[in-house]
């Protein structure tokens, strides 16, 4: 099953990952409503499940909440469509979440290496929405942790990942309580991806 990104942020905060507040709203009352409450400073998603939304027109960040509710008035309903998927997906729901300032962006991911037939946990600095760029041009930039079934990761080896990722310092700690609290929620929630 695939999950929104609304209901991943759900999912991920009941196992201690943290992540940016947000609601769901299916109108531009409701986007209204859930901006004024994080004080109008607030990023407005389409929920569709497709790769590419930004580009696509389906995020936008917002200032006040009369432009956000504008915004999802005229999102609702419409065809998002990306190189990802050209045919498109309907929005019917966004997300509108609290406006956090990001300094910087890494990619973090938990999936299945069907050639080692274990999970992996794949960090690179060079993150973002661009990965797929970052793993032909520059595949050193990602470096792959390998966590054994019957145990999981040990601290040790996901603080030497972190190193050698070279996220720096003042992350480190936090990626690393993420590394660990992703691991758990792809075992216990039986996922394919995170």
């Amino acid at each position: 099953m695939k999950l929104h990104e609304y209901q991943s942020k759900d999912l991920l905060a009941k196992y201690g990952v943290v992540v940016p507040g947000g609601k769901v709203a299916t109108n531009a009352a409701e986007a209204k409503a859930i901006a004024d409450e994080f004080g109008g400073k607030v990023v407005v998603k389409a929920q569709v499940l497709m790769g590419g939304r930004g580009k696509a027109g389906g995020v936008k960040l917002f200032e006040d909440s009369d432009s956000a509710a504008q915004f999802t008035q005229e999102l609702i309903g419409k065809r998002l469509i990306s190189i990802q998927n050209p045919d498109g997906m309907v929005v019917e729901k966004v997300l509108v979440g609290e406006l956090v300032d990001i300094a910087e962006e890494y990619y973090l991911s938990v999936l299945l290496d069907r050639a080692e037939q274990r999970l992996v946990v794949m960090i690179s600095k060079e993150g973002g929405m661009e990965i797929e760029q970052v793993a032909e041009e520059n595949p050193d930039a990602i470096v792959k942790l390998h966590v054994n079934p019957a145990w999981g990761v040990d601290d040790f080896e996901v603080r030497e990942a972190v190193l050698k990722a070279n996220i720096p310092a003042p992350a480190q700690r936090q990626m690393v309580a993420m590394i660990k609290g992703l691991v758990q929620v792809y075992f216990k929630e039986d996922a394919d991806m995170i």
